[in-house]
């Protein structure tokens, strides 16, 4: 494979239809130490990364439990 010009690699047929990469899906390029990894980027998000960081404002769990239920 080569990169055009304009920065753009055509992924094979026989591997967009083994992994799904279907036309208008979009992908995530990550470095990584031996090179880029292309992952098709899901439309949901884990329900873990959804909240991650909520509590951070604060100090812990159960400050945040009492805040929400409104104590």
């Amino acid at each position: 494979m080569r990169i055009t010009g304009r920065g753009q690699v055509t992924i094979p047929k026989p591997l967009r239809d083994r992994f799904g990469m279907n036309p208008n899906v979009e992908v995530e390029i990550t470095p990584t130490e031996n090179g880029l990894l292309i992952q098709k980027r899901t439309a949901a998000r884990h329900p873990v990364d959804r909240i991650y960081g909520i509590v951070s404002g604060y100090g812990n769990t159960n400050d945040y439990i009492e805040e929400i239920r409104g104590r």
